[in-house]
Formats: structure tokens, C-alpha cells, sequence
């Protein structure tokens, strides 16, 4: 009996030290970056099997909410922390947050690959989402209903779309949010006369409409040289948020997504590294 209960004393023992040698970590948050994050996620597992990464979509604000509400290790995000969202971590954390950049991105224009429009200006485009211009004509293409398609108002790049193409304007009512850039990306590619918006990597069965800042400039598609170089006018980093300065396992995940191995990995993906 007593070497019965040593066997199983010391079997719980091997159990309790493994669990506790396993690390979990959860990251949650926008969209644009779900196919990067849980390709970060598949490799570094692979490389260390102790570590376990969880990783969900659901639009960078509802990862953002989820940091601040402690549900979530890392916050994935298209945009930057608001003011408001800082000062709530403040309150509960007494913290700022911590912010990482991870990646860059030039956010692209998707156009039906049949659509003979090639190049807009911001103007153009902000006319288009805000309901001024409303058929392919007046900016060159077939006479037709212009149908637009975006982001739900919970992701980053809703909001970042809106701070800095439309100048804080509201989008037309008409516009068909969808919940993921995969879905506009979908959307567009099956609708002749459809726009939609959205990260770099999702281009797949559309084409990128060039843009350039006005009429007097050249226009530039979403490239990694055009982005680089700052001549595409619609570039943004992707962020990843903490409450706090990481350490342990989170720290060292952190790190090697911004070595030289995880970067690799970005530019496999679609985007752009940081270094």
C-alpha cells in the first residue's frame, strides 16, 4: 500500500512539474494579422514544445478590449492604443501598455481584376467612401454603380482607414461591412463593380489599385520597395500590445518574432519587416 501511494505521489509530481513547464500564451486581436500570427504561432511551438500559443481574430478592437479586461497575454492590433484605450489599462494596471511594432503594411486597394480603372488619388478614394463619387465613370472606368465594401467598426483598419484616408469623414451607409479582410477580399473578387480595402497579404483573385497622392503625383502600388521608401501613401505598422514590459515565455517569444528568423516570416507571409 505504501509503495502504491509513493507511485502515485511521485506520479503526480512528474504531472504538476510538466504542467508547470508548459507555457501558455494567448494572443488575440486584429484580423489583418490572424495568417501571420498563427504562422509566427506553428513555428515557434514546432521549435518550442513547451510553449503553447492560442491564437484568435476578432479585429484589433476586440483584442485591445480583451488586454484591457486580462483576458489575453498580446493584443494583436492594425492600429495604435487611443488615449481612451491607454488610459483604461492605466486605471486597472497601472500601466500605459507596452507597444510592440511587429511588422509594416500598406494598405491596399482591391479592385474586381476585370476593372479597367488603374490608379486612384486619395481624394478619388475618399470621395468613393464617404459617397461623393458613386459610379466607376468618373474615375475613368465603366459606367456602373460603384459597390463598396469594408470593415466592421471593431477593427483596426476600419479605424485606421477612416483616421487617415478619409480624414475622420464617415463612411457612406451604403458601404457592406464584412467581418474579416479575407471576406472583402472575396467580396471584391466576385463582384465586377465592387472596391474594398484591406492589408497587403490578402490580395489573392483581385488586382491592387495603384495609388498616388493627388493628381499632380505618380502612382504607386502596395510593393515592399513602395512601402520601404515611403512612396506608397497608405503605409501603417502592425502592433502587438502588452499590459506590461514582457518577461518569461512571453518575452522570449516577443523577441524572436523581431529576430531575423521571425522576420523571415513576414515577408513570407506578405508584409513587410520591421528591420
Amino acid at each position: 500500500m505504501k509503495k502504491l501511494l509513493l507511485l502515485l505521489l511521485v506520479g503526480f509530481i512528474v504531472v504538476l512539474v510538466y504542467a508547470q513547464s508548459k507555457n501558455t500564451i494567448t494572443v488575440k486581436g486584429s484580423d489583418t494579422m490572424v495568417i501571420l500570427a498563427q504562422r509566427w504561432a506553428e513555428i515557434y511551438m514546432s521549435k518550442n514544445p513547451t510553449t503553447t500559443i492560442q491564437v484568435t481574430g476578432g479585429g484589433s478592437g476586440t483584442g485591445i478590449s480583451a488586454l484591457i479586461n486580462g483576458t489575453t497575454d498580446i493584443a494583436n492590433s492594425s492600429r495604435p492604443l487611443k488615449p481612451s484605450e491607454r488610459e483604461k489599462l492605466k486605471q486597472r494596471f497601472g500601466s500605459l501598455g507596452v507597444e510592440v511594432k511587429v511588422a509594416k503594411d500598406g494598405l491596399s486597394i482591391y479592385l474586381h481584376e476585370t476593372n479597367p480603372v488603374k490608379e486612384l488619388t486619395l481624394q478619388q478614394i475618399r470621395d468613393i467612401y464617404t459617397g461623393k463619387i458613386t459610379n466607376w465613370k468618373e474615375v475613368g472606368g465603366n459606367d456602373a454603380k460603384i459597390i463598396l465594401y469594408g470593415r466592421e467598426n471593431n477593427s483596426g483598419t476600419y479605424v485606421y482607414f477612416k483616421d487617415e484616408v478619409l480624414n475622420g469623414a464617415d463612411f457612406v451607409s451604403t458601404m457592406q461591412s464584412l467581418p474579416g479582410t479575407a471576406a472583402v477580399v472575396n467580396a471584391v473578387s466576385k463582384d465586377k463593380n465592387g472596391i474594398g480595402f484591406g492589408g497587403a497579404a490578402y490580395g489573392k483573385g483581385i488586382k491592387y489599385c495603384a495609388v498616388k497622392v493627388d493628381n499632380q503625383s505618380p502612382a504607386y502600388e502596395p510593393t515592399e520597395e513602395n512601402i520601404r521608401s515611403g512612396k506608397y501613401p497608405i503605409s501603417r505598422f502592425l502592433y502587438m500590445y502588452l499590459r506590461n514590459k514582457p518577461t518569461g515565455a512571453v518575452k522570449e517569444y516577443i523577441d524572436w518574432i523581431l529576430s531575423a528568423e521571425g522576420q523571415e516570416i513576414v515577408a513570407k507571409v506578405g508584409y513587410f519587416p520591421v528591420k
